[in-house]
């Protein structure tokens, strides 16, 4: 997987800066993308991107705030006008539906694509064949929500010289066995893909928080998260500023990876009084607290691995 930053600002695009919006690449027999966030501007950005509004299966809005939805209507309008017709899910706070399906009728627009809005609440929000998504409350103005995506784990690698072995020859069997199905030889053996498979391999964790200020879900939200993604609105002088808009600074969110212990930590949303030339100085504050973060800045990609 891979994680590509369309938007880093909070509050209002600048000029080094769009506002919010990321894209969760995945690779692999899936290879789609799900977007968390789309702020005004977020279709001009993927213009610029390797993203393709074809491949864009799912949209987690983190909170109703212009900056993380206004790109909405015009993102799902120029998807129908391109004639795509693959389905798409969009999952936010109560009160999507309606800003969707009024800015759509309003505008005389319409979909050429099956659309599923789910408002969510607190818990479980997605549990496929690959991915868990669960939705935590943050501390905000408005509702809000941070994401922990976990990935199923993985079989192990398949024994091949086992199977060769034991006289299953190589070909289309192998493939099913690796996904640990059972399968039946054409001389009546019945063979288990799981017998033949190592140790499963440990899927990833991701955590993406909306807005918040310092919030009681934080632990459990970001909890051993390989990679954990947090606003850093504005800089410590300015934390009491941050936290009374419901936003946190630059050690806060380095506190908060230190504390849930996750591996790494990518800090965006930047108010837009920050320049390029200040970076460095917010990174810095970041990384006193929590070394292995990252800030991320306009089309910054990240791998996401273990």
């Amino acid at each position: 997987m891979e994680l590509l930053f369309l938007g880093t600002g909070g509050g209002t695009p600048s000029r080094q800066r769009n506002v919010t919006s990321i894209a969760l690449l995945l690779q692999g027999a899936r290879s789609g993308c799900w977007l968390f966030d789309c702020g005004e501007g977020t279709q001009h950005q993927i213009l610029r991107s390797p993203v393709k509004p074809g491949k864009i299966e799912k949209i987690f809005i983190t909170h109703l705030h212009g900056d993380h939805v206004f790109g909405l209507p015009g993102l799902l309008t120029s998807r129908s006008m391109s004639g795509i017709s693959g389905a798409m899910t969009l999952y936010g706070p109560k009160g999507l539906r309606q800003f969707v399906e009024t800015s759509l009728s309003l505008s005389g627009s319409w979909l050429t694509f099956p659309l599923e809005i789910v408002e969510i609440e607190a818990g479980e929000v997605l549990n496929d064949e690959q991915f868990r998504v669960v939705a935590y409350p943050l501390t905000h103005p408005v509702e809000c929500y941070g994401y922990r995506i976990e990935e199923h784990d993985k079989p192990g690698a398949l024994d091949a010289a086992r199977l060769l072995a034991d006289g299953i020859k190589p070909g289309s069997l192998f493939q099913q066995l690796k996904q640990g199905k059972t399968v039946t030889l054409e001389e009546g053996r019945v063979v288990n893909g799981r017998d033949y498979l190592g140790p499963s391999l440990p899927g990833l964790t991701l955590a993406i928080f909306g807005d918040t200020s310092p919030t009681p879900a934080a632990q459990a939200l970001a909890a051993g998260a390989d990679v954990m993604v947090h606003e850093a609105t504005l800089e410590a002088a300015l934390e009491e500023k941050a936290n009374g808009r419901g936003h946190s600074s630059t050690v806060q969110a380095a506190t908060v990876a230190r504390d849930a212990g996750a591996k790494k930590l990518i800090v965006t949303h930047l108010s837009s009084r920050y320049l390029r030339e200040d970076a460095s100085r917010l990174l810095e504050e970041c990384r006193a607290i929590f070394p292995n973060t990252e800030m991320a800045h306009d089309f910054s990609l990240f791998r996401i691995e273990t």
